[in-house]
């Protein structure tokens, strides 16, 4: 380990594939950066529900715009992580749907949703709390 608690290498390819999400040039996170990013995950999530067009997805996750779905989508298909299929219709039509990777990891975000969102009264009281500790000292 280096001193940053990396393995001292850069976490490239080399003779074989050893990656480190913590080192700085890993690719690994750049791609835990999408999966985990606000639209990253969300798109994830929409699209473990189905197959959607764009236009349903910008409407499924509420508040992303066109650019930053349409970035969304370009960084998770280069990953791996979804399918961008064209049909040759007039008006073309463009579906995206998981890859087998994507909807693995996905997977994994549904669980973690369904834990936020299950435990959300706990997490309102805890801000609600620390809004007044933090307004008594302001104050």
């Amino acid at each position: 380990m280096d001193e940053n608690g990396g393995s001292g290498t850069d976490g490239c390819p080399g003779d074989a594939w050893v990656f480190d999400v913590f080192a700085r040039h890993c690719p690994s996170r750049g791609t835990l950066e999408h999966v985990t990013g606000r639209w990253g995950s969300l798109t994830l999530g929409a699209l473990y529900e189905g197959s959607l067009r764009f236009n349903a997805l910008r409407r499924r996750v509420d508040g992303v715009s066109e650019k930053m779905l349409s970035q969304t989508l370009h960084a998770l298909e280069r990953d791996g992580l979804v399918h961008r299929e064209a049909q040759p219709t007039n008006p073309p039509r463009v579906d995206y749907e998981l890859t087998p990777l994507g909807r693995q990891v996905a997977g994994q975000l549904i669980g973690l949703i369904q834990l936020v969102e299950g435990r959300m009264a706990e997490v309102m009281v805890a801000r609600e709390r620390y809004d007044e500790a933090h307004a008594a000292r302001e104050g």
